[in-house]
């Protein structure tokens, strides 16, 4: 078998079908990967699980030496990890937990159950309760790269094929495809919860420059929801694609979305579809948010570290051509 057959009809079956699911994947987020053999490829930085069918999306990189890199031999990017060197796509920011977890198929989503349940300290007792029986872990939040696998090596053992991760998402990792899949769709039953009634958009024409977000309007009608979007960030792909929290129209037209209170949520014409798709998510997000949880957002320090940090920003550039 040469490294090129580990990418399987199978493996990237999986990543596009969850890639094309916002409930799992919002635009560049999420990540998979797949090893055997000291070769790991994994999912290239900035590039969409959903086009894993028709786009050269993965990129291949030694294993060995991208362990290395997670055990502080390096800054974590694994970019010397790459093994062809004509390659120019970016291993994934996450590679090196990929590299750490010793399961051959590895799958990581941005779950929105998931997410609510993790952004909740109500939640994540709910969610152990939930998720009893299953060999999971909970990870609390971290800057991802190293800090996050570092995070996750100290919070797991050999048995561990679940991991919550904090104000983040959910990994699922087996020994093929097929199991991997199969814990996703596990957690994705226990950990489900009800959508409270989608409001419609205003029927008024929005300020020029802007559109009606139709799938978020909730967030400025539901006055427990528009604190909530105001409150914070809740994980890090909204901080690196849409900002801290939402502003208001008027307080920072700049912004990609903006809330007018008790009527709906602008998003700017020239905004991408990665910056509608995280609208989307933080609203899916919290609409499911039960009104005895509480939510924690990930903090000002937190969202400085992502924005200033060259590895999102090279997302965000991404983000922007596509």
């Amino acid at each position: 078998m040469t490294y090129h057959d580990l990418l399987t009809n199978a493996f990237c079956s999986l990543s596009a079908q969850l890639g094309r699911d916002p409930l799992q994947v919002q635009g560049p987020g999420g990540n998979t990967s797949i090893k055997s053999d000291g070769v790991m490829w994994i999912k290239a930085s900035g590039k969409e699980l959903a086009d894993s069918e028709t786009k050269k999306i993965f990129v291949a990189v030694d294993l060995d030496a991208a362990r290395t890199e997670a055990n502080g031999q390096g800054d974590g990017n694994c970019k010397a990890a790459v093994i062809d060197p004509e390659q120019k796509l970016r291993p994934s920011i996450e590679t090196t937990f990929h590299a750490v977890l010793q399961w051959p198929v590895v799958i990581h989503t941005h779950s929105v159950a998931t997410i609510v349940h993790a952004i909740s300290p109500q939640g994540r007792v709910a969610a152990a309760k939930k998720l009893s029986g299953l060999p999971f872990a909970f990870v609390p939040y971290r800057k991802p790269g190293l800090p996050l696998t570092r995070e996750i090596v100290a919070s797991i053992n050999s048995d561990t094929q679940i991991v919550v991760l904090q104000n983040h998402g959910l990994i699922c990792c087996g020994q093929t495809v097929q199991e991997a899949a199969a814990l996703i769709a596990a957690v994705e039953s226990r950990l489900a919860l009800a959508v409270t009634d989608v409001v419609a958009a205003p029927g008024e024409s929005p300020p020029e420059g802007t559109r009606w977000a139709a799938n978020a309007t909730k967030l400025a009608t539901d006055p427990r929801l528009f604190d909530l979007a105001r409150a914070g960030s809740y994980y890090p792909d909204h901080v690196v694609f849409l900002g801290p929290a939402l502003p208001q129209f008027g307080e920072a037209q700049d912004r990609p979305a903006m809330l007018v209170k008790g009527k709906g949520v602008l998003i700017r014409t020239d905004a991408t579809p990665t910056q509608a798709s995280m609208l989307d998510c933080l609203a899916a997000v919290l609409s499911r948010l039960p009104e005895d949880w509480q939510a924690e957002p990930i903090g000002e320090e937190s969202e400085a570290d992502l924005m200033n940090w060259d590895a999102e920003k090279y997302r965000m550039t991404l983000a922007r051509r596509g």
